[in-house]
């Protein structure tokens, strides 16, 4: 008995220095080989490319005008490929740019559709292809604390960390909505939806050149859960001109709030975008009253004036499970006068839905579906009636107006490597707000790749 007693006393003597020892001892070995963070990024070099084909199917037409949406069986292509080159010259700093090559057209040469189908389709459309600089700036970022974040490399993008809490200056030559009315799950014409009253807000008349960039810059505001974003950028020195301002002579302010949210677990945003433009615009009732005057057809280019005009919209993105998400637009800018950069929409409102292959066992295959219906003032469907022309649409005369209403969907898959080929449809109803044309199908097969 005395024996026993002496080992168990031993034992338990053991087992507490081990307990002890275990708590100055290091982690454990699985511990101590996981992988380290990989460190910060300098340099990076990343490129795509994608390739469009789209076509519309024959459609019912009466009539057509200079700006319409051709009813015979067409088909057009698209090609572009960007590289993207980034470099930190200095902390928190990152400066990008990004050559393109471009070649192609839309449909009609991008008429006849104020929701246009194709976001790879410019407004410049050429047989053969050519280079563009279409970014350049400098993205300065400030941390002023809170929860430390790694930020994962992308095209856009260095591998870095950042603070939950920071102050973001973007400056240069970018596009608006890099920063402005993002959507993860309808934002990317290159691998979600292609519409552009899907893709962006189809009423958020954004500062841009013909092919959608501006020059200026933006601040961002991090705290918390909310994002404060402000920003100026050039106009174009004519509505729709491949040329922009220099010296901020017309020019756009913008505002956005951005809240972040969790539902059930699952994170949501909801941003709310204005804007005020201020350059030399017309109002479409006065080249109406003068065509009315001079025995011509209305057009906004013999009344354009230094005028302001302004807009807001609402976007929201829901994650419902790890698989589905939904989201939702919807905005309003002044109708009273002419689209000076985007396209023809005074209203608008969408929402759609976006599903990864995780369901079916192919994760990196997505389904999307969405509706939009798109809408204009009383002054610019007179201007459409007695036959002006706008950005996009224009059928010389509009008897029967109606909302453009327009669905789409897509299948995306990766068959091999980084590629990824998408299967989209689109239906159109009263095409460029005319119910006597239409309605409008349109398929398309897209084939993008990046690393």
């Amino acid at each position: 008995m005395i024996a026993i007693k002496l080992i168990r006393e031993r034992i338990g003597g053991h087992a507490a220095r081990l307990l002890a020892l275990a708590t100055v001892l290091p982690a454990p070995v699985a511990a101590m080989t996981a992988e380290p963070e990989a460190p910060p990024q300098y340099f990076a070099i990343h490129a795509q490319s994608t390739f469009e084909d789209q076509a519309n199917l024959a459609f019912t037409s009466p009539y057509r005008g200079a700006n319409s949406l051709d009813p015979a069986a067409r088909g057009r292509e698209t090609f572009d490929a960007t590289l993207f080159v980034g470099a930190r010259p200095w902390r928190g700093a990152q400066i990008w740019i990004t050559p393109e090559v471009d070649q192609g057209f839309g449909l009609s040469n991008t008429l006849g559709l104020a929701g246009f189908s194709s976001g790879e389709a410019y407004k410049v459309g050429k047989a053969a292809p050519y280079v563009r600089l279409q970014r350049a700036f400098i993205r300065q970022t400030i941390d002023l604390g809170g929860q430390s974040e790694a930020v994962d490399a992308d095209p856009m993008h260095l591998r870095s960390r950042q603070s939950a809490n920071r102050l973001v200056m973007t400056l240069g030559k970018f596009s608006v909505t890099d920063i402005f009315d993002a959507n993860d799950f309808a934002h990317d014409p290159r691998g979600d939806f292609m519409n552009w009253s899907l893709i962006d807000t189809g009423s958020f008349d954004y500062a841009a050149d013909a092919w959608g960039y501006s020059t200026g810059g933006a601040v961002e505001w991090y705290q918390g859960r909310w994002t404060a974003r402000a920003g100026a950028f050039n106009l174009s020195v004519a509505p729709n001109s491949e040329v922009l301002e220099k010296s901020f002579g017309q020019f756009q302010m913008l505002g956005e709030i951005d809240h972040r949210h969790t539902i059930r677990g699952k994170p949501g945003t909801l941003k709310v975008t204005g804007f005020l433009s201020r350059g030399r615009m017309a109002t479409f009732d006065g080249a109406v009253r003068l065509g009315l005057a001079t025995g011509a057809t209305p057009n906004v280019t013999d009344v354009r004036h230094y005028s302001s005009r302004a807009g807001v919209s609402a976007n929201l993105q829901q994650q419902i499970t790890d698989s589905l998400g939904v989201f939702a637009r919807a905005g309003v800018s002044d109708g009273r006068y002419e689209s000076y950069e985007f396209t023809d929409i005074d209203r608008t409102v969408s929402a759609g839905v976006s599903l990864k292959g995780a369901a079916w066992g192919r994760k990196a295959d997505a389904i999307g579906f969405a509706g939009v219906m798109n809408g204009i003032s009383d002054a610019h469907r007179r201007y459409l009636a007695a036959g002006g022309l706008g950005i996009l649409v224009g059928d010389g005369q509009l008897p029967h107006p109606g909302p453009e209403g327009i669905l789409e969907t897509y299948y995306s898959f990766a068959p091999v490597g980084p590629a990824r080929i998408t299967l989209d449809y689109q239906f159109v109803n009263s095409p460029a707000y005319n119910r006597d044309r239409g309605p409008v199908s349109i398929v398309s097969a897209r084939v993008h790749a990046q690393f």
